[in-house]
């Protein structure tokens, strides 16, 4: 299997983990259990990891850490909308 292929797919299945977490808190506007100082620090890491891919031009690592950030952003702002 071609390297950015599985990059691609390993990239593409970490970011859909965070899909039904996202609709979950959407639909119950419930965020008591999410922990808001691990998803900071989380996306604080994961912007990094898109900054380090944007510099090699590793599109797979671009791709997966963009979507994941706008994704693990999200959540950061429900739970601080429905504190």
């Amino acid at each position: 299997m071609e390297t950015d292929t599985l990059g691609l797919i390993a990239g593409a299945l970490t970011t859909a983990a965070f899909i039904p977490q996202v609709v979950k808190i959407w639909k119950s506007r419930h965020t008591q259990d999410i922990s808001l100082g691990m998803f900071a620090i989380f996306s604080i890491g994961v912007f990094l990891w898109l900054l380090y891919g944007i510099q090699l031009g590793a599109l797979p690592v671009i791709l997966s850490n963009g979507i994941t950030l706008v994704l693990s952003l999200t959540i950061l702002v429900f739970k601080l909308r429905y504190k």
